[in-house]
C-alpha cells in the first residue's frame, strides 16, 4: 500500500513538474513576443529619418547599431565606413510573379536577410551610400519600414565620399577589423501602411487629401522623354517631385526642410495630405517616400507604380501635350 502511494505521489509531481515546463515555455514565448512587439511598429520621423556623420561617428561602437552600406560589392571592398556590412540590394527587392520588375520579398525571407546581417528587433539601423544611390538605399529602409522597423532605420545624411572627406575611420576589405556578425533576433510585424497596391490607387485617384506623386523626371513624367518599352505621360491627376532634386547636388546631403516642403507644396501637397508616390518600378518612388514621411507627411509607396498602371489601358493618364485620356 505504501509502495502505491509512493508511486502515485511521484506520478503527480512528475505531470505537475511537465506542466510547470510547458507553462514556463509559453511564458518564455510570450515575453519574447511581447518584447519583439515593443520595439517593432511605427515609423520615422523628421528626428530619426537621417543621421548626421558626427552622429554616426559618436554612436558607432553603440552595442545595438547595425551600419548597412548600399552599392557596389567592389566599392564596399575598395574602401566603407569601419565596422558596416555590406547589403546585397537584389535580397531586398524580387520580380513579382505577375511581372512587375520590383516587389518586396515575403517577410519571412526579409527577416532571413536582415537578421544575418546582425539585426534585431532592438537595433539601430543606419543606411548609406558607398556612391550615388540615393535610391537603392531608401529602397532598403522602405524595406525595414514595411517590417515593421522603421522608427529606429536611418539614412546618414551623406554618403562615404562625404565621411571620408571629414577623415574619418574607414576599412577594407582585407582590413583586420572587418566586422564579426552576429545573427540577430528578428521577428518583423508588417505595416499595412507602408505599400499602396492598385485597387488603393484607383480607390484615391481623384479624392480630397490624397496626392500622388511622380518621382520621375519632369521630362518623363510630361511625356516628352518616354523610355523604351512604357508608355509616355503620368497617372491622371499626379503631381511630380523629381527624386534627384531631393539631395543638394555639391554636398550630397539632404535640402533644407523649407526648401522640400516648398516642391511639395508646388506639386499640390496640402498640410494633412495623404501621399502615395511612385515612379517606373517603385525604386526612385522609395526616396521620395522617405523624405515624405521625414516631412511628417502620413506616405504610401505605389510599388506597382507605372508599370503596373499602364498595364490595364483602361486606366487614366495623361501628358503635357493631352492632360486627359
Amino acid at each position: 500500500m505504501g509502495g502505491s502511494y509512493a508511486t502515485a505521489g511521484a506520478d503527480t509531481i512528475g505531470r505537475e513538474s511537465h506542466m510547470n515546463i510547458r507553462k514556463a515555455a509559453a511564458l518564455a514565448l510570450f515575453l519574447a513576443g511581447a518584447a519583439a512587439a515593443a520595439t517593432c511598429g511605427g515609423h520615422g520621423t523628421r528626428e530619426s529619418l537621417f543621421v548626421s556623420t558626427q552622429w554616426l561617428a559618436d554612436h558607432i561602437k553603440d552595442a545595438n547599431l547595425v551600419v548597412l552600406a548600399v552599392g557596389e560589392k567592389a566599392d564596399y571592398d575598395a574602401g566603407h565606413i569601419a565596422g558596416s556590412v555590406f547589403i546585397e540590394y537584389g535580397s531586398v527587392g524580387v520580380k513579382g510573379e505577375s511581372g512587375l520588375m520590383l516587389e518586396l520579398p515575403p517577410m519571412d525571407k526579409l527577416a532571413e536577410v536582415f537578421s544575418k546581417l546582425g539585426v534585431g528587433n532592438d537595433s539601430r539601423v543606419v543606411v548609406y551610400r558607398l556612391k550615388d544611390w540615393l535610391t537603392q538605399a531608401a529602397r532598403t529602409i522602405l524595406t525595414l519600414d514595411a517590417m515593421g522597423l522603421g522608427k529606429n532605420a536611418a539614412m546618414l545624411d551623406g554618403s562615404l565620399a562625404t565621411w571620408k572627406e571629414e577623415g574619418r575611420a574607414t576599412s577594407g576589405a582585407t582590413s583586420k577589423d572587418a566586422p564579426v556578425v552576429q545573427p540577430g533576433k528578428l521577428t518583423p510585424c508588417p505595416r499595412s501602411d507602408v505599400i499602396a497596391d492598385l485597387d488603393f490607387v484607383k480607390a484615391h485617384l481623384h479624392r480630397a487629401g490624397v496626392r500622388i506623386l511622380d518621382a520621375r523626371d519632369p521630362k518623363v513624367y510630361s511625356g516628352e522623354t518616354v523610355r523604351t518599352g512604357m508608355a509616355p505621360g503620368h497617372i491622371q491627376g499626379a503631381g511630380n517631385v523629381h527624386y534627384n532634386g531631393l539631395l543638394d547636388e555639391k554636398t550630397g546631403k539632404l535640402k533644407p526642410v523649407e526648401e522640400l516642403q516648398a516642391k511639395f507644396r508646388d506639386a499640390g501637397v496640402k498640410p494633412g495630405d495623404r501621399v502615395v508616390t511612385y515612379c517606373f518600378i517603385g525604386q526612385q518612388a522609395s526616396a521620395l517616400y522617405l523624405v515624405s514621411r521625414y516631412l511628417g507627411y502620413d506616405t504610401r509607396l505605389y510599388d506597382g507604380s507605372w508599370d503596373e498602371w499602364t498595364k490595364h489601358p483602361e486606366l487614366p493618364t495623361e501628358t503635357a501635350a493631352n492632360q486627359k485620356k
